[in-house]
């Protein structure tokens, strides 16, 4: 599970899908449809912890109340509480280090509240992130003159992903803690996760957990399977969305 991904994968010849998981898909569906949007904002929840267990995909096609959808790249992603946490900041820097949660939530935080918009298609408006701007975080580890880029790693053990260092010190970049006015939760890539307001939401990395400094672009999961690097909203990947920061 991951931001976003273009299309579901193909499944492995012959694998079959789970009645149960079948049936339960279009069940969902159906309510999400249905229900009033107080009952949807508790599916959109519900669509989240099956997703995690839906290995064919289906329940990123689904909608939910919030306009956002899951999709997977790895099989599980494990929790990460308060107390385990951590967020590495390494490569080259001066000052390499790494972040509690608590530590996180302790420095000046920067709240922006912009549309997001998926390469898929789906927009959810007007949506407030809150947390850490990431050239804070670079300032404090102290970029050595060699350094051009950024590499993203992520505890669900498989997403990665990647911006210049020009792009990496945009206002609008965040290593954010909150979404919608709330702390992350996990199905949104809780606790921490990475934000890049003016790209495609592929590059708002979930389950953040390591922030290397490179001496050049290490394209990320996504962009090694076709996607553009430099990910602007309506300026890229072959699509004319309105920008959204």
């Amino acid at each position: 599970m991951n931001p976003e991904r273009p299309e579901p994968p193909e499944e492995p010849a012959g694998r079959p899908i789970g009645r149960r998981v079948f049936l339960g898909t279009l069940g969902l569906g159906a309510l999400g449809v249905a229900t009033a949007p107080v009952l949807q904002r508790g599916l959109e929840g519900l669509l989240g912890s099956v997703a995690g267990e839906d290995p064919t995909g289906l329940t990123g096609l689904l909608p939910n109340g919030g306009g956002f959808r899951y999709y997977s790249v790895a099989a599980s992603v494990p929790h990460r509480s308060a107390a385990d946490y951590r967020l590495t900041v390494d490569g080259l820097v001066d000052r390499p280090r790494g972040y509690t949660l608590a530590e996180l939530r302790a420095l000046p935080q920067t709240r922006l509240v912009k549309d997001v918009q998926c390469v898929t298609g789906w927009r959810v408006p007007g949506t407030p992130f809150q947390g850490v701007r990431l050239a804070d975080l670079l300032d404090a580890a102290g970029v050595r003159p060699s350094a051009k880029a950024i590499r993203f790693t992520c505890f669900d053990g498989t997403y990665s992903e990647s911006l210049t260092l020009a792009q990496a010190r945009r206002p609008d970049v965040l290593v954010a803690l909150r979404m919608q006015d709330k702390d992350i939760g996990h199905d949104h890539g809780g606790p921490v996760r990475l934000y890049v307001a003016p790209m495609y939401f592929y590059k708002s990395a979930k389950w953040l957990s390591g922030i290397t400094v490179t001496d050049r672009v290490r394209p990320g999961y996504w962009e090694n399977l076709g996607y553009d690097v430099d990910a602007w909203v309506g300026r890229s990947n072959g699509r004319t969305d309105e920008p959204t920061s």
